[in-house]
């Protein structure tokens, strides 16, 4: 079986019919996650028939107990294990600094640079009426409650800053995050422009992001 698995690994060729009901569904199964096309699928369910059913099942289990295990920080959104994430809990981290990400990949960019010690929002997402995200599909009024919900502790503010990608999306939910805010008493600022118009903020380098988090401005409209 190994042989005949390897080979039909290596050929080059669009699968058209799968000589199995089960190897069909795995191909669908595997061909539903973002950036896997059927051939991609047919290799990784190629692959997984070459192991024994214990790594199998391993990985099986894996992805039920992430599935089952993962939730969203009741404070931030941010994912985890507990009602609260790592960071959330972390009280040597700066609870008047909030930067406010899209979504996980945006945030694990900014603490990878290990610069940054305020907490997080992760919105799950930005406003795209093209994708039918609206408002009210983002974690926006939790933000506000924390922005409203801050003990007073002196003179300093409370500040929120927009880490947003710089797309007409990004725009457009800073947008609407200001004017949700402007009741509040905070401070508003955003991640200066070192990170280029259209970019997304994972694929921006460490540096860029180092000195775009410094180098924050007041946010205008």
């Amino acid at each position: 079986m190994d042989s005949c698995v390897k080979d039909a690994a290596s050929r080059n060729f669009v699968v058209m019919e799968l000589p199995s009901r089960l190897m069909e569904t795995a191909v669908d199964h595997m061909a539903s996650l973002p950036g896997i096309g059927r051939k991609t699928a047919l290799r990784l369910v190629l692959n997984m028939l070459r192991r024994s059913e214990e790594q199998v099942e391993a990985f099986s289990e894996s992805l039920v107990a992430l599935r089952q295990g993962i939730r969203g920080c009741q404070v931030c959104h941010n994912l985890t294990e507990q009602d609260q994430c790592s960071i959330c809990e972390d009280r040597a981290r700066d609870d008047r600094l909030i930067c406010v990400v899209e979504d996980l990949r945006d945030l694990l960019a900014i603490e990878g640079t290990g610069q940054f010690r305020g907490l997080y929002h992760v919105l799950g997402g930005v406003i795209s009426p093209m994708d039918g995200t609206g408002p009210n599909d983002l974690n926006i009024e939790s933000l506000v409650e924390r922005a409203t919900s801050v003990p007073d502790q002196g003179a300093k503010q409370l500040e929120i800053i927009f880490a947003l990608p710089t797309t007409m999306e990004g725009e457009t939910t800073a947008f609407y995050l200001f004017r949700k805010l402007a009741s509040c008493d905070v401070q508003v600022t955003a991640i200066a422009r070192g990170v280029a118009v259209g970019d997304d903020l994972q694929h921006a380098d460490e540096a860029t992001l180092v000195q775009s988090i410094r180098q924050r401005l007041p946010y205008t409209q």
